[in-house]
């Protein structure tokens, strides 16, 4: 190939390369598979080796490269990057709305809604279409430059599309909008990050944020980021904030699906509404809407107060944080002897629901958040997450605040408090322990599903002698429960067939009930797979248990502990000889590398079934649906992961279809 064909073929890739990037990211679509787009790229690639001097900025090819940076250097904006007032309730809204009336009484007033994301807002500049810089908001007039780190997020173009199809397109094109991090890609994170034995991320916003500021391109393009545009600068012949939407998309940024245009405050109320019922099925953070004047000379003239915009505000979802103040601090004694320092707290409504009590995780975090009974505490709760202390405000001290103390002996058995080695957690010296018994015995049961054996009947059972330990249940008659308060023949034989209902087991299943300190049920269900076997689980080593998938050092220790006590080997002992566990045969892995979301009711199995099923055969379960996900299996009366599945242009299967796969 000569130079001349050469170019004329990069040309040609280089736009090809845009347009399959443009309809997935923009147009929620694909035509090609990730291979043949990765294809596409390599012979790019070859052909810019071969000629290095064709070699241009907007070049899908230049997305990673060079050294990293010393520091960041500034950007001043163009125009301020403003802040958003917020309004937290209806009336909040109504108020501002007769504001704006009074200082535009003739105005004809509509809306635009969009989503408030919870990333990190960004500014990217292009001169005569192709990307010229990208900075954060900074001081709302001066950001960092990271328009290295930008390239690397391929949701961003390098170059706009579609300029020709604009009336005399300015020679500076600025958009705005948001960087943000998928759940989905936070959790896989956050797992390689404990794997190394590394700090977590707090949340997908810090991890945003730390992402694109990394002094290394490469970090940054590892981190998986995407982008959503929510408003254009320059003036390209748009009259509304609608119209700026549509046209970001047109020139070839993605944009988020969830919008409305609103005749009035009662059709914003909706879309609050609607949106805050998604929020939980959508694989990135919101926390409310932005509702902003549709017309925006209007929006213009209304003018700014302070850093906002008066013709903006930002419609906040329920709070999520709160403060109240703290009333005492217990210890609680968990199934694996670890003792939890839990806050009692004054009554407080945050994010719907009232709390009275949250976790303070360790004594490290005691001392790190320097928190006294009595102090006023920031409190975090985030979706079903148990509510958490996240900042203490000592500044609100009468002086009458009391030390907590760390308790040195277990406040149910009266045993000695010990600290192991490299832990943050304290434990009761004593293994029979009540309290730990108690909790490893409720966690067994429900591991098995024992229908009936609730916590109340099982510290019943522990107080008459009756079971001690997991194996004991298994030695229980009908006869041994009639007796006791609250039984009678018909619910004492219930129990019973519970009990011998639970009798075949798969691997994984009984790995978790045994209540091994970091494991869960996929953990469990990695360790089934891997080894097939009980034996070769209890016997592994350090070494081969981190060979198993998503295992990382400190959980391969915990399990190898687990099997070299005694007693929990003469336990599991004691429960095979009344327990079948079911051999586990390794299936072929025909759902490998395969995502699956399950939404709606199935017929002829629990969800839980599914996904066991769908993980014995090498795939991956969801809870959330993004461009990423392979299938959506809709059951009977699917929610609203299905509608966005429809909206991504994810696949949907039945139940029927299902069975196929899986068959």
């Amino acid at each position: 190939m000569t130079k001349e064909e050469a170019k004329k073929r990069i040309e040609k890739l280089k736009s090809e390369i845009n347009h399959h990037r443009y309809i997935y990211h923009v147009l929620d679509r694909q035509e090609i598979s990730d291979a043949a787009l990765d294809s596409l790229k390599h012979e790019l690639y070859e052909l810019e080796q071969q000629y290095p001097d064709l070699i241009t900025s907007d070049s899908p090819t230049q997305r990673v490269g060079g050294e990293p940076l010393a520091k960041f250097a500034k950007i001043k904006h163009r125009q301020p990057m403003l802040s958003i007032e917020d309004v937290f309730s209806f009336e909040e809204l109504k108020k501002w709305q007769e504001r704006i009336a009074k200082l535009a009484p003739r105005a004809r007033l509509d809306y635009f809604a969009e989503v408030k994301m919870d990333g990190l807002a960004l500014s990217l500049v292009y001169k005569n279409g192709i990307l010229l810089s990208a900075a954060t908001r900074g001081d709302g007039k001066t950001g960092e430059d990271i328009t290295r780190n930008i390239k690397t997020i391929e949701a961003i173009p390098l170059r706009l599309i579609n300029l020709d199809k604009i009336k005399n397109p300015p020679q500076y094109i600025e958009i705005r909008g948001e960087v943000f991090m998928s759940k989905k890609v936070f959790e896989k994170l956050n797992k390689e990050q404990e794997k190394k034995n590394e700090k977590k991320f707090a949340n997908p916003r810090n991890a945003a944020a730390g992402s694109v500021r990394q002094l290394d391109p490469k970090i940054t393009a590892s981190r998986q980021l995407n982008f959503y545009g929510y408003d254009l600068i320059d003036d390209l012949g748009q009259k509304t904030h609608q119209q700026s939407h549509e046209l970001i998309k047109q020139i070839g940024i993605p944009i988020n699906p969830l919008f409305a245009h609103c005749k009035n405050l009662g059709e914003v109320e909706d879309f609050y509404k609607k949106t805050q019922k998604q929020r939980d099925g959508l694989d990135y953070w919101i926390d409310g809407i932005v509702v902003n004047v549709n017309d925006i000379d209007l929006l213009k003239k209304l003018g700014v107060v302070g850093k906002t915009r008066r013709g903006m505000v930002a419609y906040k979802f329920p709070a999520e944080q709160a403060t109240t103040i703290v009333e005492n601090v217990s210890f609680n004694v968990g199934r694996t002897g670890v003792l939890t320092p839990v806050a009692d707290l004054k009554p407080v409504l945050i994010g719907g629901t009232i709390v009275s009590r949250a976790t303070l995780h360790n004594i490290d975090e005691i001392k790190r958040l320097g928190i006294k009974i009595g102090d006023t505490v920031i409190l975090e709760k985030a979706g079903d997450v148990i509510p958490k202390v996240i900042q203490v405000l000592p500044k609100l001290r009468t002086g009458r605040e009391k030390e907590i103390k760390i308790p040195d002996k277990c406040l149910i058995c009266g045993s000695k408090i010990e600290r192991k080695k490299a832990e943050v957690a304290i434990y009761c010296s004593n293994k029979n322990c009540f309290a730990v018994q108690f909790r490893k015995i409720n966690h067994f049961v429900k591991a098995m599903a024992i229908d009936g054996l609730g916590p109340k009947i099982i510290e019943q059972l522990m107080n008459e002698g009756l079971i001690s330990n997991p194996a004991d249940i298994y030695e229980l008659e009908k006869g041994d429960l009639e007796p006791l308060e609250r039984f009678g023949e018909k619910s004492a034989q219930n129990i019973i067939e519970a009990i011998d209902k639970s009798r075949k087991i798969n691997l994984a299943d009984f790995i978790y009930a045994l209540g091994i300190r970091h494991v869960g049920e996929e953990t469990a269900f990695a360790l089934a797979n891997y080894f097939a076997e009980l034996p070769k689980i209890t016997s592994a080593s350090i070494e081969g248990l981190q060979k198993v998938p998503d295992i990382g050092s400190i959980v391969a220790q915990s399990i190898y502990d687990y099997f070299q006590d005694r007693k929990n080997l003469e336990l599991i002992d004691k429960l095979l000889k009344q327990i079948k566990i079911e051999k586990t045969e390794k299936a072929k892995q025909t759902l490998a590398g395969k995502s699956f979301v399950l939404t709606g009711s199935l017929d002829s199995m629990a969800r839980d079934e599914a996904k066991t099923m769908i993980r014995k055969l090498g795939g991956d379960i969801s809870s959330s649906v993004s461009k990423k996900t392979d299938y959506v299996v809709a059951g009977s009366e699917p929610g609203s992961k299905f509608d966005k599945a429809k909206k991504l242009g994810v696949k949907i299967i039945n139940e029927n279809e299902f069975l196929k796969m899986i068959k």
